[in-house]
C-alpha cells in the first residue's frame, strides 16, 4: 500500500516509520524545507523525533500537491491549532476519492470545534464524508521503536473507520473501530488537560493518591462534558478516554504532564510554549473545555481550577485546596438516560 502523512512532526514521522517498516511506501509532507532534506538525507528528524531511524521508503517532500494527488489515504497529525490552515492548502487538490484520517488531539480555539468538524467546514460535502480519526494511548516515541500499542478508528461513516484499521493494524500497532467520533475526539483532547493536572499536582511534589484522585475525577469531568456534547459515555471506559489519561497523566514522555509540573514550579504559560518546538495542546484546550462547560451548564471543578491557575495566576497550592474543600457530593451523578446509544459497546467488546 502507498500511504499519505501530511504532517512531518513527531506524530507524524512515528506513524510514517511504523508504516515503512511495514512495507508501506510513505509520502511525507513537512512544512519545513530542513527537515524533508534531513529525512530524504541523513534518514533522520532530529528536530521532532530524536534518536529514531526513518526508512528509505519513506519519501520526504514539501510539495503536498504531489503527497495528496499520489495517495488516496492520507493521514494528518497536524495540531490542532494548525488543522484548519492545512485542510485549506489540501483543499484544492482534494477529491472524493481521498480518505482523511487525522490524528490532532485537541479543540480549536475561537470557534470551540472537534478536529472532524473543523475539516468537515473546510470541505465540500462529497469529501467531508470520508473523515475519520485515530486516537489512544500513543507517545510517538514508542510507537516509532515497535512497543506494542492500542489505538481507537473512529468515523462517522464505519467503512472509513475500517479503512484506517486496515492500513494501520500491523503486530505492534492493534486498531479498533468506533462510530462515537465525537467521543474518540473529546477524549483524546480533554485528557491534555487532565495531564497537565497531574503535572501541576507531580510539581507539588504531591503522591500517587493525589494523581489517582485527578485522574479520576478528571474523566468523571470528560465524560459529563462528553454526555452533553452528544458522545457515548462508554467509549471514555476505552482507548480514548481512560487509556489516553493512563498514559498522559503517568509517563515522563507526555508533554502536558511535563508542562504541568513547570507551571508548579513557577515557569510561566509563555516560557513554556516559547521554550519549546512541540506543541503543548493541554493548554489551549483547557481554554475551550471551559469554554463549553459553560456554554453546556457542565461542571469542570478540574479543569475550571486548572483555567485560573495557568490565565489568572491562581497559586496551585490554593488551588488544590479549593479542589479539596469544595461542596460534598456524590461520586456518581451521571444518569444512564444519557447514553444514547450502546450499541458499539457489546458485553466483553472493551
Amino acid at each position: 500500500m502507498r500511504l499519505g502523512i501530511i504532517g512531518a512532526g513527531g506524530w507524524g514521522t512515528a506513524l510514517a516509520v511504523l508504516l515503512a517498516e511495514e512495507g508501506h511506501t510513505v509520502d511525507l509532507w513537512a512544512r519545513e524545507q530542513e527537515v524533508t532534506d534531513e529525512i530524504n538525507t541523513c534518514r533522520t528528524n532530529e528536530t521532532f523525533l530524536e534518536g529514531v531511524f526513518v526508512p528509505e521508503n519513506v519519501l520526504a517532500t514539501c510539495d503536498m500537491e504531489r503527497v495528496i494527488e499520489m495517495n488516496q489515504v492520507l493521514l494528518i497529525p497536524v495540531p490542532a491549532q494548525h488543522m484548519r490552515s492545512v485542510i485549506r492548502k489540501a483543499r484544492p487538490h482534494l477529491t472524493r476519492k481521498h480518505v482523511l484520517i487525522h490524528a490532532a488531539k485537541g479543540i480549536e480555539d475561537g470557534s470551540l470545534m472537534r478536529m472532524s468538524e473543523v475539516i468537515e467546514q473546510e470541505l465540500p460535502a462529497e469529501i467531508a464524508n470520508n473523515v475519520g480519526v485515530i486516537s489512544g494511548p500513543s507517545h510517538a516515541e514508542e510507537v516509532a521503536r515497535r512497543v506494542p500499542t492500542a489505538v481507537v478508528a473512529a468515523s462517522c461513516h464505519m467503512p472509513v473507520a475500517k479503512l484506517a484499521q486496515e492500513a494501520l493494524m500491523c503486530s505492534t500497532f492493534r486498531v479498533y473501530t468506533s462510530s462515537d467520533i465525537t467521543g474518540v475526539e473529546l477524549g483524546g483532547a480533554l485528557k491534555n488537560v487532565i495531564a497537565l493536572a497531574t503535572g501541576v499536582s507531580d510539581g507539588l511534589g504531591f503522591g500517587d493518591n493525589t494523581r489517582a484522585a485527578i485522574m479520576t475525577r478528571g474523566i468523571a469531568e470528560i465524560v459529563r462534558l462528553g454526555a452533553a456534547l452528544g458522545a457515548n459515555p462508554m467509549t471514555f471506559a476505552g482507548l480514548s478516554g481512560m487509556g489516553d489519561v493512563i498514559v498522559t497523566c503517568m509517563s515522563m514522555l507526555s508533554r502536558n504532564r511535563r508542562a504541568g509540573m513547570a507551571i508548579a514550579r513557577g515557569k510561566s504559560v509563555d516560557k513554556i510554549l516559547s521554550s519549546t518546538s512541540m506543541v503543548v495542546e493541554g493548554i489551549t484546550t483547557t481554554k475551550a473545555a471551559v469554554a463549553l462547560s459553560k456554554r453546556f451548564n457542565v461542571e469542570m471543578p478540574i479543569a475550571s481550577t486548572l483555567y485560573a491557575v495557568l490565565f489568572e495566576g491562581l497559586d496551585p497550592r490554593k488551588a488544590v485546596e479549593d479542589l479539596m474543600l469544595r461542596m460534598p457530593v456524590p461520586e456518581t451523578r451521571l444518569k444512564f438516560e444519557h447514553i444514547k446509544d450502546s450499541s458499539d459497546f457489546q458485553p466483553g467488546s472493551l
